[in-house]
């Protein structure tokens, strides 16, 4: 008998762990305000914007009061962006907690450090109740089973490939939500190669695992072999200085301009954008066509041609819902993750001149957006 009362009682025992283990991850701390933290691997343009578009957001569903929102580019990273949400929004429920943002400046002894202390933190502070997950770095880190803080990853190319999901329709974990806008690449591809018609297409990129995932390499390679041209491509370091990732960068660039018809320029950090005079040389000097992954700013600083996207607000928005509903008792794996973005063509003319091509007029009938000069950012 005694035997039968101390199974049962182990019984319920693991029973009553594995339901906290697994707890519903809404908010249970003191605070009457969900708490928001921000975590990134390092500065990047996209994160700004999105980071932006997050907040207008909240805005338009009336988490947070109207204000005068500032340019983008008002703000050289997405810390002083983070800053002036602390200063300038206000909200009944929510708040930019005023140190909770983290950035590991693309440092991988920092990174470990960042997720460490930002761990500790959720362990021993409990003062995070929703935590925003940027970039494939970000994502890997705090999209995991080591905190069950509702976790919204954003601004990761392929999500599935960097293992941050289980597929665009399911996190794989009760606390985690990614926003998916699936085949862009593909189409991004599929609108050079209609206008150029290249047999070979050169892609630079960060050689690394986080890298290839980085830049959803395996849907490139897909559409590469759908489309019926090859890709050839040239990894380099991006684990060293600012100026010597640049550097390689360009070795890159010079190097594909010899083996290659065009150029497709990837996410990655030696993207700079007081950089992009040097970075663009040697296209230039090849006469190379370049298309830009990221979008319409950088077609704006030089690179040939992009799939504009007016904005990242979709994918804020896309975010933002799924906040909402896990504010209003939703696990965040339950809220929708694909969205669709706007997309249009864009075209630097300039650069256009540069390497001698003349855009016919049905390209340019198509045109969303027309830069007739580079911008320049070099400092």
């Amino acid at each position: 008998m005694r035997t039968i009362f101390l199974y049962l009682f182990v019984l319920l025992w693991s029973f009553c762990v594995s339901s906290q283990s697994f707890a519903h991850p809404l908010k249970n701390s003191p605070s009457p305000k969900w708490r928001i933290a921000y975590v990134e691997g390092g500065p990047y343009s996209e994160y700004q914007s999105t980071l932006m578009a997050i907040i207008k957001g909240f805005i338009q569903q009336n988490i947070i009061k109207k204000v005068s929102l500032p340019p983008v580019n008002t703000f050289n990273d997405s810390k002083e962006l983070w800053d002036w949400a602390v200063k300038n929004t206000k909200s009944d429920s929510i708040e930019f907690i005023p140190d909770g943002f983290y950035s590991a400046n693309w440092d991988s002894e920092q990174r470990i450090a960042q997720k460490e202390n930002v761990l500790n933190r959720i362990r021993e502070k409990n003062d995070i109740d929703i935590l925003l997950a940027f970039g494939t770095f970000g994502g890997s880190d705090f999209a995991t089973d080591e905190h069950d803080v509702p976790t919204f990853v954003l601004s990761v190319t392929d999500y599935v490939e960097a293992k941050i999901i289980v597929s665009p329709h399911d996190s794989g974990r009760d606390h985690v939500h990614a926003s998916v806008e699936t085949g862009r690449y593909e189409r991004q591809l599929a609108t050079f190669y209609d206008v150029f018609h290249f047999k070979k297409l050169g892609i630079p990129f960060d050689d690394s695992e986080d890298g290839k995932a980085t830049i959803a390499l395996t849907q490139l390679e897909s559409a590469a072999k759908n489309l019926g041209f090859e890709l050839e491509l040239c990894g380099f370091n991006t684990l060293e200085s600012k100026d010597k990732v640049v550097d390689n960068l360009i070795f890159c660039l010079e190097d594909l301009g010899k083996r290659t018809d065009a150029i497709y320029m990837t996410m990655n950090t030696a993207m700079q954008r007081d950089r992009m005079t040097d970075i663009l040389k040697p296209v230039i000097d090849a006469g190379l066509p370049t298309f830009s992954q990221l979008g319409v700013d950088e077609t704006e600083l030089g690179v040939l041609m992009s799939l504009s996207q007016p904005s990242f607000d979709n994918e804020g928005l896309n975010t933002v819902q799924a906040i909402i509903e896990t504010m209003n008792g939703k696990l965040p794996r339950e809220c929708e993750q694909e969205y669709s973005g706007p997309l249009g063509l864009a075209i630097n003319l300039k650069m256009a001149m540069l390497i001698g091509w003349n855009p016919p007029f049905e390209i340019l009938a198509a045109v969303d957006n027309i830069f007739h000069e580079i911008r320049n950012d070099d400092k």
